[in-house]
């Protein structure tokens, strides 16, 4: 398998395939979820993405890790216990299966609060998700196979964007709507 960085142009698929994980999510989960979301670039209608859903997935708490671990496990989900950022806990797609990536996070955290916050103002500023894509596709070309390069190359414009989404925020009083599953 490829390491490559791959732009895609927006699929309406996406939002389906979330709805059919949010499913089995919640199922699975029940009430220790207390929110799963779509979130990233494949959340936003419109806007080009690695194709690669992200679901965020807010806790009470991440002890007991069992409580969401189990379930997690039990539909296929690999937790990556070596992920280094410990502001949540990770899991990809069962072997085989369509790329996925679940962040389980603490429920009112500012790194939920971010990835809410910067998916809601992208769905509703098309210009800013426009620039986006395009600083995304010059970036999959400079940086092709290094993933972590293209990660770290996107931050400035992440930063400018949730500058401006939390300016939009205090603005609008701007709250998470309901749970997407």
């Amino acid at each position: 398998m490829t390491n490559k960085v791959v732009i895609a142009p927006y699929d309406p698929d996406w939002p389906t395939l979330f709805a059919d994980l949010g499913t089995s999510l919640r199922a699975a989960l029940g009430d220790v979820a207390l929110r799963i979301d779509h979130i990233g670039s494949t959340s936003v209608p419109g806007l080009d993405a690695k194709p690669i859903i992200d679901i965020q997935i807010s806790v009470r708490a991440f002890e007991p890790l069992d409580a969401f671990r189990t379930p997690l496990e039990g539909l296929g989900f690999v937790f990556r216990a070596s992920n280094p950022d410990l502001t949540k806990r990770y899991f990809r797609e069962p072997p085989g299966r369509r790329r996925t990536h679940i962040h389980v996070r603490r429920a009112g955290s500012f790194s939920e609060q971010f990835a809410l916050l910067f998916r809601d103002y992208l769905r509703v500023h098309g210009d800013d998700a426009k620039r986006y894509a395009q600083v995304k596709h010059r970036l999959a070309k400079q940086y092709g196979d290094d993933r972590t390069g293209y990660t770290e190359a996107k931050r400035p414009i992440v930063w400018q964007i949730i500058d401006r989404a939390a300016a939009w925020g205090q603005a609008t009083g701007w709250q998470p709507g309901p749970s997407d599953a």
